[in-house]
């Protein structure tokens, strides 16, 4: 099986912590020169220094704040006058929690631009190097809701919703290219998104969070929290040669949690 991403360049969004952070990491491992992409600079210098360059890759950062669309599309359109991408992650942290009947329009709409606006930007700058490159591959890190909407998650639901009806119809078109765009939807995983999702439903429910994370794990077949290094695992997968025929697909990585086929 090949899996390597020797002489491959791959940009990363959300690529400080978690999810981001573990893929932009086994992408390194499988020798792909990484590009970061977060808001904070700082952190993007300390968590560079964490990605293998066993075989010598070069390893870059950009700042980009995907709360302003203009600034991501100026940010990746001059990376791409200057390097070949051969894959782009599509990874944003979500909204916060609430139920739908409190979200307010402004929510929405900040939301969508975050993400599926954000992801559309990058994916339409990358696409044409990745048509003369002869390889694309395009892997947006999702939610497990665009299969069953999860309580409490009412914008979130719906805007992921889109992403995966984007996805789905840029996987037509790219096809024929050697382009692929793949969804993962990470179910429950050990991240501070989940840690800030645990603290919400306890304090509306006025509960403690211990309780709150045991309910939640009781609902996963393998009875615990993923592991971002586990979701990463699938992207990395997805990224490489060996995926060349999966195309146009949402796979959840979940532990069995998700009840549907």
């Amino acid at each position: 099986m090949n899996l390597s991403l020797e002489g491959k360049y791959a940009v990363i969004c959300g690529s400080t912590q978690g999810i981001g952070l573990a893929i932009a990491e086994e992408l390194a491992l499988l020798g792909a020169n990484c590009t970061l992409i977060a808001r904070n600079e700082e952190t993007l210098k300390e968590v560079l220094h964490l990605l293998d360059i066993s075989l010598r890759q070069q390893h870059s950062f950009l700042v980009a704040d995907f709360n302003k669309p203009g600034n991501v599309k100026s940010v990746i359109e001059t990376h791409v006058a200057k390097y070949p991408v051969h894959v782009l992650i599509n990874n944003s942290g979500g909204p916060p929690a609430g139920p739908i009947t409190e979200a307010t329009e402004e929510s929405f709409i900040n939301t969508f631009n975050q993400h599926l606006i954000c992801n559309h930007i990058l994916t339409t700058a990358v696409v044409p190097s990745m048509k003369k490159e002869g390889y694309g591959r395009i892997v947006n890190i999702i939610s497990t809701s665009v299969k069953i909407p999860l309580k409490n998650l009412g914008v979130s639901n719906t805007v992921r919703g889109a992403v995966a009806s984007w996805a789905k119809t840029m996987a037509n078109e790219l096809g024929e290219f050697n382009i692929t765009v793949n969804n993962i939807l990470p179910g429950f995983t050990n991240t501070q998104r989940l840690a800030l999702l645990i603290e919400n439903i306890a304090k509306r429910g006025n509960v403690i969070v211990d309780v709150v994370s045991k309910n939640m794990v009781d609902e996963v077949p393998m009875k615990r929290f993923g592991e971002p290094s586990e979701i990463a695992a699938v992207a990395a997968f997805l990224a490489s040669p060996a995926a060349s025929y999966v195309n146009g697909v949402s796979i959840p990585v979940d532990g069995g949690r998700t009840g549907s086929i």
